[in-house]
């Protein structure tokens, strides 16, 4: 039983860790900030707003030291939600773990590692898809040697799921990755033959539970079908324990609504049922998000409302005393079948196509497609979502508080951090740090393991953006795909008359101006969420505008420099890790300084405080998870633009 947190500083997150722990949960599961988990010290460029925003920053030995005080790392275990940097957040791990007098064998916990999902849904990967095959597949076959109780690798359907993934896409998609590593790992030959079932023994996946109830069980019962058959098929993997469909799951939070929040409770709670209904399909761990996450970010007080929801269960009711509740099922089994069947076709789809890693750009773009499909159903109405779109009346919440019920970021954080790097940096060997980073280069270069390598620089001093800026020289840089084709495709449907509806205004202010309407969408900062992005992407091209959109992390100056050398009419930026007062000002005041006025308006998880500033500071206008009709709130953008210019 765990909760997903960390936030400001190592410190503050050790007392929150050690606060919960007293509490009854019986596990840590780590949120890192984006710096870290794209490798980026914290005093960065691209860091800037964002240290401490999602996640605690882990800069170096000497953070993960004072993350991890007074708390014994042999008896723990400990989740840790990182992926490009996975290796070296582990390396870090380790080594504090040794420095506590701990059996490093003994230490128990996971590593994300899951890199071909950050490609398609989170985008916090640092290196090239091959390069970061390679750091997965070495903490995967050096964990199996030396760490025998610890999973390197999640498998994450989760993020599958949050990119707008259907049952069978996140069936299909989330088997073909951990193929991918399977496949690498037996292909790099560090692991003898006889022991490839310890590896296939020690992935675990981490699952999205939706509000689907029936076809969440289905889904679950039918992971296990599909990864029994797989690891005996394709693996020839005959011990029925080294089988075992092993997951965590944190419940769904794409669904959460920042409209009339306290309905999330019952959400959370009902999705939590479908993973533990189903005892042939139970998860192994389990964390929920707060009611409050599409606010901003959760509270201790709502920290532990989730924890107790689980506490309830497991211990209260009889839920766990009994067998397999849906044995014998016709309609359980008819759709497990059904599943089964689906993702079996999809599946073999992304292996014809060379496997997940040469498949990333198909699978993106199916993402991409059907989240277009869920958003139009919501915005139809053909999709019922409570207290958005459907029985909208409402009382105020007693549970948002005068603060706006979510926790405020310290914003000393970042200062501080950056003060704690520079006395790192200036209290250490550099001698040794230099050695250290001289080694993994070499080792990078002779396609040695680099897990050695790696606990020799954590020792050393090496900082986060260090070891990732030695890897990057060797590896490479990337960006990955978007998703988002030139085609329009909201074509009809249930959004027909909405759809003409806003291409008459879009059409109207064109004709004011004598052009096309050009937009640019971007995404400042380090937060790879870039779903919503995507969707208004894709909305403004189906309404007749031009649009420019280049992906994630992006400096404000980069956004500045496109928007002027594209002369568009209006810039839209996305941001949802927290970083929006931070960067968005520093766009508006470039696009000043080039004397490029044009509105701009801001989208995200933006708390009515910081919207108000956000105004003062010269945005146009402000958009949140509440505002879901894309339609009406992109031709709302079209007017504003409008209104501004001069025509031609």
């Amino acid at each position: 039983m765990r909760t997903y947190s960390g936030h400001s500083s190592a410190a503050a997150s050790n007392e929150l860790y050690r606060t919960n722990l007293a509490k009854g949960q019986t596990g840590l599961s780590v949120a890192f900030d984006l710096p870290t988990q794209t490798g980026y010290d914290s005093d960065h460029v691209l860091a800037r707003g964002e240290v401490g925003k999602v996640g605690v920053p882990v800069t170096s030995l000497d953070d993960m030291r004072t993350l991890f005080d007074a708390i014994p790392l042999e008896q723990m275990n400990t989740s840790m939600t990182i992926n490009a940097t996975a290796m070296w957040l582990l390396a870090l791990y380790i080594a504090v773990a040794e420095e506590q007098g701990a059996d490093v064998a003994q230490l128990a916990g996971t590593t994300q590692n899951d890199i071909v999902k950050e490609y398609l849904s989170r985008g916090t990967y640092a290196f090239p898809p091959e390069p970061s095959m390679r750091l997965t597949t070495d903490v995967v076959t050096y964990t199996v040697e030396h760490l025998p109780r610890w999973n390197p690798l999640n498998i994450c359907s989760y993020h599958l799921q949050e990119a707008g993934a259907t049952p069978v896409q996140e069936l299909a998609f989330a088997l073909a990755n951990a193929i991918a590593v399977l496949d690498a790992v037996r292909e790099r030959g560090q692991v003898p033959e006889e022991d490839f079932g310890k590896v296939v023994g020690r992935i675990s996946f981490f699952v999205n539970a939706g509000i689907r109830f029936v076809e969440e069980v289905a889904k679950m019962r039918a992971f296990v079908e599909l990864w029994d058959r797989i690891t005996q098929e394709r693996y020839g993997i005959t011990d029925p324990k080294m089988r075992l469909f092993r997951y965590g799951v944190q419940v769904n939070s794409l669904g959460l609504t920042e409209q009339q929040p306290e309905n999330n409770i019952t959400r959370i709670l009902i999705e939590m049922l479908g993973v533990t209904l189903s005892k042939d399909a139970r998860a192994r761990a389990v964390q929920l998000p707060a009611w409050n996450e599409a606010l901003g970010l959760p509270r201790p007080w709502d920290q532990q409302l989730s924890l107790r929801m689980q506490q309830v269960l497991a211990f209260e009711t009889d839920l766990l005393e009994n067998d397999d509740l849906f044995e014998g099922s016709v309609v359980m089994d008819r759709k497990v079948g059904e599943l089964v069947d689906g993702a079996t076709a999809l599946l073999d789809e992304v292996l014809d196509l060379g496997g997940a890693v040469q498949a990333v750009d198909f699978m993106k773009a199916e993402l991409v497609r059907s989240n277009a499909e869920r958003l139009r159903g919501i915005e139809s109405g053909a999709q019922t979502v409570v207290g958005v779109n459907r029985f909208t009346t409402d009382e105020p919440s007693p549970l948002v508080d005068a603060e706006g019920g979510i926790l405020k970021v310290d914003e000393r954080a970042e200062t501080e951090a950056i003060a704690r790097l520079e006395a790192w940096r200036a209290a250490r060997d550099d001698a040794a740090v230099a050695e250290a980073l001289t080694e993994l280069r070499r080792a990078a270069d002779a396609d040695e393991n680099l897990m050695p390598a790696s606990i020799a620089c954590a020792k050393a001093g090496v900082t986060t953006g260090e070891w990732s800026q030695a890897l990057r020289a060797i590896f490479g840089e990337y960006r990955g795909p978007t998703g988002v084709s030139d085609r329009a495709m909201a074509t009809g449907g249930d959004l027909a008359e909405k759809l003409a509806e806003g291409r008459r205004r879009v059409g109207a202010v064109e004709d004011k101006l004598g052009r096309r309407l050009r937009i640019l969408v971007g995404k400042p900062g380090l937060d790879g969420h870039s779903n919503g992005a995507e969707q208004v992407a894709i909305r403004a091209r189906d309404l007749g505008m031009e649009v420019i959109y280049e992906g994630i992390r992006l400096t404000p100056d980069q956004i500045v420099r496109a928007a002027v050398d594209e002369d568009v009419h209006v810039v839209g930026l996305s941001i949802l890790s927290g970083s929006h007062l931070a960067l968005i000002p520093q766009v508006l005041e470039g696009l000043r300084a080039e004397g490029h006025d044009v509105p701009v308006v801001a989208g995200g998880i933006i708390p009515a405080e910081d919207a108000r500033k956000l105004k003062e500071a010269g945005v146009a206008a402000v958009f949140t998870p509440k505002d879901f009709d894309l339609t009406s709130v992109l031709a709302d953008v079209a007017e504003l633009a409008g209104a501004r210019l001069q025509p031609a």
